[in-house]
């Protein structure tokens, strides 16, 4: 959501903090600004603008040597130049940039409203400002009175203060929302995301929730919110500059979505395990025995990563014959669930900050949950609290519209599937089954993108469409639901899925010559019923997009777009490619802007 950066060293700050926020549009903004200490004085540009047109705001800088800067997705008031941040103390002396929500602003404003203190904005963030600059006079420093704002607070923040009467110094805080140091040569860095800090260090130290920061051009001391202080040593993060470069694509979800092959590959390396048919995941830390005591499997997720999970679950039940299912885990954390210590909680997220996913891991860990974490950012907030599970190692992803990562996690449930499996009762052969269609999987994945102009040609052919519906059963049913949120996120067509039985009960009464159809059409036992639910389609009218591995009756559907072969259990991991193509191709035929679809963001950091 929200991007945050900051910058204290020996450069000039502004071109450092408008590079960052560059960095960080694709966790989707509707606002941009930044505020530098200049001779004492806060100067602050911000504006309901695009990152680009910030920079033209800013103008040539002031050589200032200190600021923070930030991307906004608005929460508290509209999107507009005064919501803005950062934000300032009545006095123009604190500026604060803030990611989350403030559960208890209305009452904080109240507060400091009935002290005479006048608001320039309607947002939350601002009251952190007013509260900053009201504890300083009585503090030792600038750390003291954030901690001593802080602790009226109720909500989720991550944020940076600056006192423009003190430039050596900034102060980071987290709670529920992301923020990562950067440590340079005697120079520092502060940012939301590592994808802001790559292009100068590689160092990093993660703050925890309930954690605090001061940072000065060579040195950084941590503590809690208490004044305890913490031990925080540095990581290296394995990212490199280029992995955030467009390189010969115009956007990053279709470079995503060619990268598959290779994600997927990283995802396999080392994990097969030939010799015994299974697959190797040490990284869940859990021995033969206890993996022999799991009795049920459930997936936790939001968006994409839900869907994933529902694939998973169906891999688990299929291969290791264990009950299992998924659940969005934004329900899972207040509907006060039954913990069984036999269950395996599988809490999925590209990021690993997602806020509800984490939540639910939180609340796994309070009533004794066994829990592993699938996710894609080493250091991220989901792999420390859960202190073991899988890399997912798709590599970083920009695009809004999760391509890549989806795919790895199919890819890794499958594994966790197999060794499960291969515990019980999944035969040797079986299993080497398994792991040689899991080793095909790349070359498989790229023969769909190789029928790319295929895929976008029906896409055009369906672009006057404003609404559809994505049609699977069993296997396929995640997959449609993964599809159609796709198509929506991206296009803003409106689409549906439903599994596939599930027509003649309510949703056929919508079948007309203007709502197109996407059935997936595996080739395994339920190729006729597959069939039978297009001819009914066909039958009132409605048009039919066909996905499908098998050989079908000519003039069934409408258009028909080929799967390679895998083993069945795998199918859903390919017929996913397809649509994720057939979403941006239709998007991009009606001009979206790909990467940044409207009112989404990447991470999904408040509620």
């Amino acid at each position: 959501m929200c991007g945050i950066v900051g910058y204290l060293g020996g450069r000039e700050a502004e071109p450092i903090l408008l590079e960052g926020l560059h960095r960080l549009e694709y966790r989707g903004y509707d606002s941009a600004g930044i505020a530098v200490a200049h001779r004492g004085k806060a100067r602050v540009t911000k504006a309901a603008v695009r990152v680009g047109e910030l920079r033209e705001l800013v103008g040539k800088g002031t050589g200032a040597r200190v600021g923070i800067a930030h991307t906004r997705w608005a929460t508290h008031g509209e999107p507009t130049d005064a919501n803005a941040h950062p934000h300032l103390d009545a006095g123009g002396r604190i500026a604060v940039v803030h990611n989350g929500i403030i559960e208890n602003a209305e009452q904080l404003r109240a507060k400091l409203v009935a002290d005479g203190v006048e608001f320039a904005s309607d947002t939350d963030t601002e009251a952190l400002a007013h509260l900053v600059a009201a504890a300083l006079p009585t503090s030792a420093g600038l750390e003291d009175a954030v901690r001593a704002a802080l602790r009226g607070v109720e909500g989720a923040y991550g944020l940076v203060v600056l006192d423009v009467r003190n430039p050596g110094e900034l102060v980071v805080a987290r709670n529920g929302s992301p923020i990562v140091l950067g440590i340079g040569d005697a120079e520092m860095f502060v940012a939301s995301d590592v994808a802001a800090l790559v292009r100068y260090t590689q160092r990093v130290v993660y703050l925890d929730d309930g954690e605090l920061a001061t940072i000065t051009t060579d040195d950084y001391r941590t503590s809690t919110l208490q004044a305890h202080r913490t031990a925080k040593e540095p990581t290296i993060v394995d990212v490199a500059e280029d992995d955030y470069q467009l390189g010969e694509f115009t956007d990053f979800m279709r470079k995503e979505m060619h990268e598959q092959p290779e994600a997927v590959h990283r995802a396999l390396l080392g994990r097969l395990e030939e010799r015994f048919a299974t697959a190797r995941l040490g990284g869940i830390g859990l021995d033969a025995h206890a993996l022999r005591s799991v009795r049920r499997v459930k997936f936790l997720g939001c968006g994409s990563a839900y869907y994933a999970g529902q694939l998973g679950a169906n891999l688990v039940e299929e291969l290791a014959r264990l009950p299992a299912d998924a659940e969005p885990a934004s329900e899972f954390r207040y509907r006060n669930p039954v913990v069984d210590p036999d269950t395996l909680y599988v809490a999925v997220s590209q990021s690993g900050e997602t806020a509800d996913t984490l939540a639910a891991v939180q609340e796994l860990g309070r009533k004794g949950g066994r829990v592993i974490g699938v996710v894609n950012v080493v250091g991220s907030a989901i792999a420390r609290e859960c202190g073991s599970g899988v890399f997912l190692h798709a590599g970083p992803e920009v695009s809004v519209a999760s391509t890549k990562a989806v795919t790895n996690m199919s890819v890794c449930f499958a594994m966790l599937a197999l060794l499960l499996g291969r515990m019980r009762d999944l035969s040797v052969a079986n299993g080497r089954r398994i792991v040689t269609a899991l080793a095909d999987l790349p070359a498989r994945i790229a023969e769909v993108l190789a029928a790319e102009e295929e895929i976008a040609e029906a896409a055009r052919r369906f672009g006057a469409a404003r609404h559809m519906f994505f049609i699977g059963r069993v296997r396929g049913w995640p997959v449609a639901r993964e599809g159609a949120q796709k198509l929506k996120e991206i296009s803003y067509v409106h689409a549906e899925a439903y599994q596939a039985a599930e027509l003649k009960h309510g949703p056929l009464a919508l079948i007309d010559e203007r709502m197109p159809s996407v059935v997936l059409v595996p080739d395994d036992d339920l190729l006729t019923k597959n069939i039978g639910t297009i001819e009914q389609i066909k039958a009132r009218g409605g048009p039919v997009l066909a996905v499908s591995n098998a050989e079908l009756p000519g003039g069934l559907a409408d258009v028909v777009l080929r799967v390679p072969r895998t083993e069945p259990e795998l199918d859903p991991i390919l017929f996913a490619i397809p649509l994720q193509l057939f979403a941006y191709h239709l998007a991009t035929h009606l001009g979206r802007d790909i990467d940044k679809p409207r009112n989404l963001a990447k991470s999904v950091t408040v509620e």
